[in-house]
């Protein structure tokens, strides 16, 4: 009778989707149609312009029109044209007071710049400038050097250049916590004048927006120039935690994760004079900022953080798009007997749940202790046998034809939770044991795995490209990662375990990983509270899952990177 019951339920679920998906498909066309207008400001004219066409080539049907405006000019252009703006946090700023709808799309970022044959190159990315020494240097024309910068005395001459662009100046007020927009005399250039300017001048200290150093042809910062490093800590040097502005990608996440001043970054905002209420506008802003923030950091931008992306997204999905297709009455009928079968199928579950548990009380006079299928232990733990085992978390097994399959270890995927990317090498790339040998990415957040042998990869397992996820499924078979042809497999396998060794290795490491959550995690907080232990002092699976970017960070800082040798 129960078999027949839950039979009959799973057909009228099957046909009430059926129907529902036969709806969607006749009424709702996911490609977008009309046109839309995009107002922004001159700055991000060329970014707006980029999201417009790549999103426009997703839906042909659909036009967007990008319209420059001034500044003052924005909330005007909104109310005419009747659509949506791109805007910098310092215009968002001037229009606080004409009541606008908007959200944050994006990150925009203040640098300091000097030229690459700075004299005191060395020092200065050793030690950095902070925001009161610059301050102090500034408001005394006199004393402006860059060893009065540094703090010391060497006497190499600076010379100070700003861009002319009102978030900049504005940016640098907060940053040196001033109200005066032209400190020490320095009169503001145009940004393009800027660059030049520095890229002449080896004692040149400039500061301007980060994407007007932006080689889009090489996706780097532009030549001759460098960043100036910031010690936000104000603890006298670059620390490990504070080096990220060798080059574009490790700066981009350095401010991703929250390691530059927040004073130098502001939001880039999409603005309306309501609340977005058509379909269009909806399905762009949230493109933007789900596919569309792959566009930012190449043009010199931050995307958000996956928290941030969240909490935008929430701001326009509890719009109601009405569609032009009525609900038929028969999709009514179906969704009342579908309700109604549900109801009597819960009171069934719940008499059938209360008879078996009187029968449990009756058969056993002890019950077995409750297990929680996400608690991570060592019992968790997959660990084949025939494979060798490595310290970095990576496992190598060789093949019959000499070649050694790679991949990650199931403790590792058990931290991390479901992967969503897997940064993979071409083939004919040679690797060292050590060396960096992927990537494995979480909605952004990513730790870099350590090969466990050397030599050069073959091929690797493009099942990974489209469905990430079978490294956690299967870590060890399907979810392998590369095929690599050994070059010293003789003598690095001395350096790796087997099966009964690695399982007594990972006892010190669930240590270590209990480690890290008590001292790193700050477990006493409340927005950790909930993820880091289960009752009794147990790991949860996936722990990392749920962290932000710091917390990423610390961990291949603190956890990764010690074992990799």
């Amino acid at each position: 009778m129960k078999t027949r019951t839950f039979l009959f339920i799973g057909l009228l679920l099957l046909n009430y989707s059926f129907a529902s998906s036969k709806e969607a498909v006749t009424g709702n066309n996911p490609s977008q149609q009309g046109s839309l207008n995009v107002v922004t400001s001159p700055d991000l004219y060329n970014l707006t312009l980029k999201w417009a066409d790549a999103y426009c080539s997703l839906n042909p049907d659909l036009k967007i029109n990008v319209i420059q405006s001034e500044d003052k000019g924005i909330a005007a252009a909104l109310t005419t044209n009747a659509g949506i703006g791109i805007i910098n946090d310092h215009t968002y700023a001037a229009l606080g007071d004409q009541s606008l709808w908007s959200m944050v799309v994006g990150r925009d970022v203040i640098v300091a710049v000097m030229n690459d044959k700075n004299p005191a190159l060395g020092e200065i990315y050793r030690q950095g400038i902070t925001s009161d020494r610059l301050a102090i240097m500034l408001e005394n024309p006199e004393n402006r050097s860059w060893g009065k910068l540094l703090g010391n005395n060497q006497d190499i001459p600076v010379h100070i250049y700003t861009s002319s662009d009102a978030a900049v100046i504005s940016g640098l007020q907060d940053f040196l916590k001033t109200t005066r927009e032209n400190a020490g005399g320095i009169k503001p250039i145009d940004g393009k004048e800027l660059i030049s300017a520095v890229r002449n001048d080896p004692y040149a200290l400039g500061f301007c927006k980060l994407n007007d150093i932006i080689d889009q042809d090489h996706q780097n910062f532009t030549s001759n120039i460098k960043l100036v490093p910031i010690d936000k800590n104000n603890n006298g040097k670059i620390d490990y935690m504070e080096e990220i502005y060798s080059n574009l990608q490790d700066f981009s996440r350095g401010v991703w994760i929250g390691k530059y001043p927040k004073a130098l970054t502001g939001g880039i905002y999409s603005v309306s004079s309501a609340k977005p209420n058509n379909e269009a506008e909806i399905a762009f802003l949230r493109w933007i900022v789900t596919e569309g923030q792959n566009f930012l950091s190449p043009s010199g931008y931050c995307d958000l953080v996956s928290s941030e992306r969240q909490t935008q997204l929430d701001k326009i999905t509890d719009q109601t798009i009405s569609f032009s297709t009525p609900e038929k009455s028969t999709n009514v009928f179906l969704k009342v007997v579908f309700l109604v079968v549900i109801l009597f199928a819960v009171a069934g579950l719940i008499i059938d749940l209360v008879i078996r548990n009187n029968r449990a009380k009756k058969d056993a006079t002890t019950l077995a202790p409750t297990t929680f299928p996400n608690i991570f232990n060592e019992d968790s733990v997959n660990v084949p046998k025939g494979i060798y085992f490595d310290k970095t978390h990576t496992w190598a097994f060789m093949e019959k034809d000499g070649s050694v399959k790679v991949g990650i270890d199931d403790f590792l995927q058990h931290v991390t939770g479901p992967l969503s990317r897997i940064g993979m090498k071409p083939a004919g790339v040679k690797v060292k044991k050590g060396e960096p040998l992927l990537t494995i990415i979480q909605n952004g957040k990513h730790l870099t795995i350590y090969s466990p042998v050397s030599g050069t990869i073959i091929s690797s397992n493009e099942t990974l490209m489209t469905n990430s996820a079978t490294i956690n499924a299967a870590p060890y078979t399907d979810g392998w990662v590369y095929m690599i042809e050994p070059s010293n497999w003789i003598r690095e396998i001395q350096f790796l375990s087997m099966a009964e060794q690695y399982r007594t290795w990972l006892k010190d490491e669930f240590s270590r990983l209990k480690d890290f959550i008590a001292s790193a995690l700050k477990v006493n907080t409340p927005e950790y509270a909930h993820v880091v232990l289960q009752d009794g002092g147990v790991l949860k699976d996936s722990i990392l899952a749920e962290f932000g970017p710091e917390v990423w960070e610390d961990f291949q800082t603190n956890f990764i990177d010690n074992t990799k040798l």
